[in-house]
This record gives C-alpha cells, sequence and structure tokens, in this order.
C-alpha cells in the first residue's frame, strides 16, 4: 500500500483500509498481546462497508484532518463536523437499515478503536473528537434449555427414531454442544484427537479458538455414544454442518420436539425497549424454537451444569469465563431461577407432611 499522505486532509477510507490489514497482519495487536481475532477483523470490514454506504446514500463526504495542524476555529469546525457525522450516521444506521443498539454500538466501538489506532499506532495526531461517539449496549435475554428438556432429546427415544437421519445427525450436534458448553466454532473443529480414555472415563480436552483457553470435560455416556455413532469419521468428531444451515436445523429440531412455548423478544434502540414481533408486525409472539440458535447449546450447558448443583468456580472453568464476568453472571441468575421452582416444590411437600392427630 502506498504511503498515506501529509496532507492537511487525508482520505478516511484509506487510513481505514491500513488499520484492517494491520490487524489482520498482526502489526497490530491486542493489549495483552495477542493477535486480533479473525472475527474481529470481519467486523472492521462491515464498519467500513456501512460507511461507505452511508456516505454513497447521504452524500457525505468523509475525511480526517490532523488536529495538531488546526487553528482553534478550525479545532472547532472539526469538532462540530463529527459530531455531525456521529448523528447522521447512527440516524443511519437505526431508522434505514434497522439496527439495534448492540449493533450500532459495535460499529461505534470500531470507529473509535480505528481513531485509537491512527492516534497511538500512526502518531498522527487526529484529534479526540472520536470520544464523542456514544457506544450503546443491550443485554440481550439468554433462552436455554431447561434440564427437562434436554433430558428429553437426551433421552427419549421414540422422539428420536421418528426423525430423519439428518436431523438424527443435527440432534446428536446439539445435544453434545448442550453438554459441553464450547461454542460452534470450536463444536465444528473438534477431532478424534480430542476425546481422552482413562480408566474406562472419557474427557474431551479442546483449546477456544476464540479465545485461546483450555477446557477439559468428562463426558458422560450418551455423549460418548454420540461420538461413537460417528467413529467412522477420521478427520471430525461430529457430523459437519454450516453454522447458518444449523441454526436452521436447530429451530425445526425445537418446534418437532415441542419446544413451541412463547417467549418475549426486546431490543432497544437508542436506548429505549420495544418488544418485537413474530412476523410483520404481527402481534404472536416468538415461540422458543424459533429464538434458538447454535448459541444456545453453550447457554444450555452451562445453565443446566449450574441449575444441577456444579459450583460456580467449576462451571466457570469449563466455559472459560473470567472471575466477576457480567456474562456469566446472567446465566448464574437464569439458573436460580430453575433452583427457586425446585425449592418451591420442597416447601410444597413440607405443607403436607401433617401430622396425625388422635
Amino acid at each position: 500500500m502506498p504511503a498515506i499522505s501529509t496532507k492537511k486532509e487525508l482520505p478516511f477510507n484509506e487510513l481505514f483500509v491500513k488499520f484492517i490489514l494491520a490487524s489482520k497482519r498482526g502489526k497490530r495487536l491486542q493489549p495483552n498481546g495477542k493477535k486480533i481475532s479473525a472475527g474481529t477483523v470481519a467486523n472492521y470490514g462491515y464498519t467500513l462497508g456501512l460507511v461507505k454506504k452511508f456516505c454513497a446514500e447521504k452524500q457525505f463526504g468523509l475525511r480526517i484532518r490532523p488536529g495538531r495542524k488546526l487553528n482553534a476555529r478550525e479545532l472547532e469546525t472539526e469538532k462540530n463536523y463529527w459530531k455531525k457525522f456521529y448523528k447522521r450516521f447512527t440516524d443511519y444506521l437505526y431508522e434505514d437499515c434497522g439496527y439495534f443498539d448492540n449493533y450500532v454500538g459495535q460499529n461505534v466501538k470500531n470507529l473509535r478503536t480505528f481513531f485509537n489506532y491512527l492516534n497511538k499506532d500512526l502518531a498522527m495526531g487526529v484529534g479526540d473528537f472520536h470520544k464523542l461517539f456514544y457506544v450503546r449496549k443491550e443485554e440481550i435475554a439468554i433462552f436455554p434449555l431447561m434440564p427437562e428438556e434436554l433430558n428429553f432429546l437426551v433421552y427419549n427415544k421414540d422422539f428420536e427414531n421418528a426423525l430423519s437421519p439428518r436431523m438424527q445427525q443435527v440432534k446428536d450436534f446439539f445435544v453434545f454442544g448442550c453438554t459441553v458448553a464450547l461454542r460452534f466454532s470450536d463444536l465444528i473443529a473438534l477431532k478424534p484427537s480430542n476425546i481422552r480414555s482413562v480408566n474406562g472415563q472419557y474427557y474431551l480436552i479442546a483449546r477456544s479458538i476464540k479465545t485461546n483457553t483450555d477446557t477439559l470435560v468428562k463426558l458422560p455416556p450418551y455423549a460418548v455414544d454420540i461420538i461413537n455413532k460417528y467413529s467412522k469419521q477420521k478427520k471430525r468428531l461430529l457430523p459437519a454442518f454450516n453454522k447458518v444451515n444449523l441454526n436452521k436445523f436447530i429451530k425445526l429440531l425445537l418446534e418437532k420436539a415441542g419446544f413451541t412455548q412463547p417467549v418475549s423478544i426486546t431490543r432497544g434502540k437508542r436506548g429505549k425497549t420495544t418488544e418485537l414481533k413474530r412476523l410483520n408486525g404481527s402481534t404472536q409472539h416468538h415461540r422458543f424454537c424459533d429464538v434458538a440458535t447454535t448459541h444456545t447449546m453453550r447457554r444450555t450447558a452451562i445453565t443446566t451444569m449450574l441449575s444441577l448443583g456444579v459450583p460456580e468456580q467449576v462451571v466457570r472453568k469449563i466455559s472459560g469465563h473470567a472471575p466477576g464476568s457480567k456474562e456469566f453472571y446472567r446465566y448464574v441468575f437464569w439458573a436460580q431461577t430453575y433452583q427457586d421452582q425446585e425449592v418451591d416444590k420442597m416447601f410444597a411437600r413440607l405443607e403436607e407432611k401433617k401430622m396425625q392427630t388422635a
């Protein structure tokens, strides 16, 4: 790539491409010294694509001016320019594209990271105007299977036998994922070498592609049965799927299983929460099966462990969450609701234990 111009006005797109390439090639690293993940680099590319699309559709001319070369009046003009960009760009993402707080916030965060790169890595002194960009974030509800529902998928042979061969593979993959708490990217990469047998006990040993953390999970008999079922595969531990198709298959699997209870989906726009309707403004609620995805597997595994009494520190070790993780304690809260139901059952049984009087 040609050297960046040192003129008073610099090309935004050219600099952003330089930022992406530096992240991809390892010239720009995370604060802990690790390489930027391929997924994060891809997200930078999506942000650049959105900015280009915005500029083309709204006829907004985008450029960068080094702050140290500007006088006081020009600095104020530049500040107002970026405030205008932020408002018009976020208006475009919310109103024209229909995005919600988390996705808008992620793209704004990427822009802030880009400007930090210009200031810190390239020492260009483009100012701190990007600090005016507010990054919105919302907590999206998690929808794991309850232990009783996972039990149905694991042990109900009548349901399994009624499935087509491909849907049986979907069920096997899904059940295994709901057991070991790995992400889809890690599950699809599993090989026979990830299994270790010691004294008749089977363990799954894997390293997370996303976080580079190690996981060691003892496998229950039904999970061992699943991997034995596909033992003829030399390079894979589980059936092969791409993520898009598996998401569709999971929804169909859970619909066939009867997991069609209504759920309320809320999303935020500019900090205001609204309920999402199921189809084209219909008042019909989403069903549980409609919101299930590959990530449901990991969520189910974590909440099942917590719900059935596995200590938090053990679950956290398996899931790879850091101590004090806000995301992890959302699972703890969800699991507590299940434990509360079990306590209610205990008190109901206590109420029945009346003494016999003469």
